[in-house]
């Protein structure tokens, strides 16, 4: 499996990151098979948030414990979520890591990444906080998700006029469908924009939701609206526009829709790796037959319906 280069992480990011919401100690069986699929497929990254729960990051912690495997995982972990209220102080910061580090059994993450952002906080403020936990060696690398562009790039400018490390890493949403509203509050989808940025500095991303929950697959058309949070996110003229064109490369490279939407994803010209969240090994499997598909640039331009020129 294909590996991303990442600042601060020596071995790289392989470019499917596995999902952990899924996984839970109570049922060791089940998380152990995943995650066995997940690293026999080429898999080294695991992404976890402390919002997301004691149950799975202890499941983690105890496959890695029993497979002796540390130090091959990328741990990928999240934190100073708001949990309703601002939380983006130095003190939210270490308490989450401290804690998520705690249920990981573990005594570092390769990646540490701010869950949310707090405009009205000072990013140097923010990233003295992470740099002290960088400087204390429970973290070695820091990244944003969902963040905008404007405040990665304040930040990092700030990073290296004050001898700071900054961010290495972004992890917004980005894929194929066109979100109508955000899926959570708080959120960050790439624009155009924000995609041009990313080619320009080569700042990788680590993309949530890579497929749009499932919207490419057999499960979603016009008229099912069962899935009222589908129907709220992604229902639009413009996304079943994709789902079609995304059908007719399927059929060109023997793969199917779904696929070709992650591959939107991974072929982009900047660095991307995506988090997915197979719920078995067959889904996981499913993803994998994405990564030998290469898409051209007009390809994605099409896709995207950023050109009308189907591609010969």
């Amino acid at each position: 499996m294909k590996r991303i280069e990442v600042a601060g992480v020596p071995q790289g990011i392989t470019q499917l990151i596995q999902g952990s919401m899924m996984l839970r100690v109570e049922d060791m069986a089940y998380s152990n098979e995943l995650l066995d699929a997940y690293a026999a497929a080429g898999g080294n990254a695991i992404d976890t948030g402390h919002v997301y729960g004691a149950s799975s990051a202890q499941a983690i912690g105890k496959w890695m414990e029993t497979r002796g495997n540390r130090g091959d995982i990328v741990v990928i972990g999240k934190g100073a979520h708001p949990y309703g209220e601002p939380r983006m102080t130095k003190t939210c910061i270490q308490s989450d890591l401290v804690e998520s580090l705690e249920r990981l059994a573990t005594d570092y993450m390769d990646v540490y990444l701010l869950h949310r952002d707090e405009p009205n906080v000072h990013v140097g403020y923010i990233l003295e906080g992470l740099n002290d936990q960088l400087a204390s060696g429970r973290c070695r690398a820091i990244g944003a998700s969902n963040w905008s562009v404007a405040r990665i790039r304040e930040a990092n400018v700030y990073a290296a006029k004050n001898g700071l490390t900054g961010f290495s890493c972004s992890s917004p949403n980005l894929g194929l469908a066109r979100p109508n509203e955000p899926r959570w509050a708080g959120c960050v989808t790439t624009t155009a924009e924000d995609e041009a940025w990313h080619e320009e500095s080569q700042l990788p991303i680590l993309s949530w939701s890579s497929q749009s929950g499932g919207f490419f697959t057999d499960r979603y058309s016009q008229d099912n609206r069962d899935d009222a949070e589908m129907v709220r996110v992604n229902y639009s003229e413009g996304n079943w526009e994709r789902k079609r064109r995304a059908a007719v490369l399927a059929d060109r490279y023997a793969v199917t829709a779904n696929q070709i939407a992650l591959a939107y994803v991974l072929n982009q010209p900047f660095p991307v790796a995506a988090i997915i969240g197979p719920q078995k090994p067959s889904e996981l499997q499913d993803s994998v037959h994405a990564l030998p598909v290469s898409l051209t640039a007009d390809e994605r331009a099409w896709l995207n319906l950023s050109s009308e020129n189907e591609p010969a």
